[in-house]
């Protein structure tokens, strides 16, 4: 079987793989999901046992369904999945409480709870289609969202029945099923708007009271948003489906948080939310809620703690940057001493970092690039440790880094905890630590189970073992230092010309060239087909540093392919072999754009471009991504126009070797970037003759699941090879 087939089989051989893991807070067990097999693609819920170190299978999903069909394609179940870019079938999500003695999760619409302590999975009898369950803290309660269809809407054949999440409801112990929240026209209760999901990764909308007696609740009014239609020409029978969509330059979603008490209270929280209309990330410890804020532009935004007897809100932190400010994931926090932790950047004194403060204090030193704060690590003096995931001075590699928090003497102190070269993640709870690594050497990734010192386990990885071991050269090339990478064919001679394909992202928030094998195991696919395959993180990625990242603002065009096009000429400097007269790139999404930017900006350098889901027109995409970079379509219409490719498309071609070849492939059912860019695109070039085709993806979304993306490379290849 050929790699395209084995990759979509085998989910690019994901399928049998642990994922989603959660440890309990007193380190008693770890709980994890994983399919039976490596072309399994129905995920089950696990169970690793710390004292005895064996697992078990808590919920299998073809048992709990008994032969009914997984529909699990809830417009709103569907659309969360999207957000978290998740394709897996079973189960595909579930949540616990801190102790992790249950777990709840949803099932073709239907509510399971499961008993982690005991083993006991029964159903839950519920008022309708289940989104987003989650029990409170006790474990005694549950919670989750529910569908409503618009009545107005039922039996109108045009348009499908509108759908919306409106409801918010809690099950009590005794069964009782209990309306919180909802039944308003346009509103949701407890989900998490588009922006705040796809742009800044707040993925949920309440928040459990630790005595879970309370809910703190986001209430979404979408009335304002333009309705856009969504239709799949390929299923013609189907009516078209609507979706309120933030067009950047327009109106966002009214977001608003509430404290709802169990038996019937209700209080606001109280923010400018004028000023500061988008809610980036709760939090709600013992010591009461934090949220942070952020302007419409995100240059500046604030800590609040909320006071949860009367929703005042006092400022903690300030958050300011000319260009944008950047959260650190797993922040703000309360510390144990009732100091706040925030992640920022210190770009001050000759300092340009990514680092931790803690009421103001620094806690991380200026060479740790600080990505994400996982937990607590116990200590012997009882002020516990921070776990963080970093890069220190490599940006392919992220490390585990115990972090000191006790004020006292000794200054900074950030010790690295992984010392195998690779990506490392990880969980925590108590003294349990679950270390997901990855890395170039290992044929697929290694979960391992930790008890202080020791390993006392690893949760089984039961993924296909890919075909082949791509061993990626690894460089930093230009006077930027721009990560990047090339990969040759397995059987290469030294001094044969090699065509190039440049295979990029090259967006903001994501980094192609990592140090873990999966991320270039098509990229040998390709390079084994005859071509040298580059790839490189231009300025505007992360890793390297805040003055790195941000240096496109405002001018994303220009700075990105300038550094993909010298480091192209940096790498054949160190890599003779490589052809820079045959020279194609290929991207999705932003690196779709990309891809389509460099045939219609630099036909002397790429002689063919393969652009998949592109955003053809910034204006044409949501507000808290474009905005952030470009600014509004309003304040800044030069700066949309510059980086629009529809007018460079409608250019005229002044010389035959200006029309490059572009192969556009688009999903139909694509929510994120619609298809509308693709067809705007299309036009355009048909408009000028510059060649070109598209492929439309019949039922795909932005993610491109099911084989399809797998399948897509035979042709991509077809394309290549007749225009290289």
């Amino acid at each position: 079987m050929d790699y395209p087939e084995l990759a979509a089989r085998t989910r690019r051989f994901t399928c049998g793989a642990p994922r989603s893991v959660t440890v309990a807070n007193d380190g008693s067990r770890v709980v994890f999901l994983r399919s039976g097999g490596p072309t399994d693609p129905a995920d089950a819920l696990w169970l690793f046992d710390v004292a005895s170190g064996t697992e078990r299978l808590v919920a299998d999903p073809a048992v709990l369904l008994d032969g009914a069909e997984d529909t699990g394609t809830l417009p709103t179940e569907r659309a969360l999945r999207e957000r978290l870019r998740l394709s897996a079938d079973g189960i595909a999500r579930y949540a616990t409480d801190p102790a992790a003695r249950v777990a709840v999760f949803p099932l073709a619409g239907r509510l399971f709870r499961a008993d982690l302590v005991h083993g006991d999975v029964v159903e839950v009898a519920v008022a309708g289609p289940v989104v987003d369950p989650r029990p409170d803290p006790t474990g005694q309660r549950l919670a989750y969202v529910t569908d409503v269809v618009d009545p107005a809407r039922i039996g109108d054949s045009r348009t499908a029945p509108e759908v919306r999440p409106g409801q918010l409801r809690v099950i009590d112990p005794d069964g009782t099923d209990t309306l919180l929240a909802g039944e308003e026209n346009g509103v949701s209760w407890g989900l998490a708007e588009f922006v705040a999901a796809e742009e800044f990764h707040r993925f949920r909308g309440y928040w459990w009271a630790p005595d879970g007696r309370s809910i703190l609740a986001a209430r979404v009014d979408e009335s304002r948003l333009p309705r856009w239609f969504l239709h799949d020409p390929g299923d013609p029978a189907s009516p078209p489906r609507s979706v309120a969509y933030p067009q950047a330059g327009g109106p966002n979603a009214e977001v608003s948080l509430h404290l709802l008490d169990l038996d019937g209270g209700w209080v606001d929280v109280h923010w400018d939310r004028e000023t500061y209309p988008y809610l980036v990330s709760v939090e709600w410890a013992e010591t009461g809620p934090l949220i942070t804020v952020l302007r419409r532009l995100q240059q500046h935004g604030l800590v609040l703690a909320v006071d949860p007897r009367t929703g005042e809100t006092q400022v903690h932190a300030e958050l300011a940057d000319p260009r944008w400010v950047d959260p650190v994931a797993g922040t703000p926090r309360h510390l144990p001493d009732s100091r706040v932790l925030v992640g920022g950047e210190l770009a001050h004194d000759g300092y340009d970092a990514r680092c931790l403060f803690a009421d103001g204090t620094l806690l991380t030193p200026p060479s740790l690039y600080v990505r994400r704060v996982v937990g607590w690590l116990p200590t012997r003096n009882g002020s516990p440790d921070l776990l963080v995931e970093g890069s220190n001075g490599e940006p392919s590699q992220q490390h585990l880094f115990r972090v000191r928090t006790a004020i006292g003497a000794g200054g900074i102190d950030a010790r690295r905890m992984t010392a195998d070269p690779g990506w490392h993640s990880a969980e925590v709870g108590g003294d349990v630590l679950v270390v997901h690594s990855r890395s170039l050497d290992e044929p697929s990734g290694i979960w391992a189970v930790w008890q202080g010192d020791e390993e006392i386990g690893r949760l089984r990885n039961l993924a296909a073992t890919p075909p082949y071991a791509p061993r990626p050269a690894l460089e930093r090339v230009t006077d930027r230092r721009l990560p990047a990478a090339v990969v040759y064919p397995g059987n290469h001679v030294a001094g044969r010309r090699l065509p190039v394909l440049l295979d990029v992202y090259g967006g903001p928030g994501h980094q192609e060239v990592v140090a873990a094998r999966s991320a270039w195991l098509e990229r040998q696919w390709w390079a084994d087909a005859g071509f040298a395959v580059v790839t490189i993180d231009n300025r505007g990625t992360p890793g390297v540093a805040p003055s790195f990242e941000k240096v496109i603002h405002r001018r994303l065009a220009d700075v990105i392919l300038a550094d993909q096009a010298d480091a192209l000429n940096a790498l054949a400097g160190k890599h003779p072999d490589l052809d820079l007269n045959r020279v194609a790139i290929r991207g999705w999404s932003f690196g779709g754009w990309l891809a389509a930017l460099a045939v219609l900006c630099r036909p002397d350098l790429f002689r063919c471009a393969i652009a998949g889901a592109p955003v053809t027109d910034w204006s044409l995409y949501d507000t808290a991504y474009v905005e952030r970079y470009l600014g509004t379509p309003t304040d800044s219409p030069d700066v949309y126009a510059h980086h629009c490719l529809l007018d460079l498309a409608a250019e005229p071609v002044r010389h035959p070797s200006e029309a490059r070849p572009l192969l556009l492939v688009h999903g139909l059912a694509d929510d994120n970037v619609v298809a509308a860019h693709t067809l705007r695109l299309s036009a355009a070039l048909l408009g000028t003759g510059r060649p070109h085709s598209v492929i439309p993806l019949t039922g795909a979304t932005h993610m491109a699941t099911g084989g399809t993306a797998e399948r897509l490379l035979a042709v991509e290849l077809d394309f290549l090879r007749q225009h290289l």
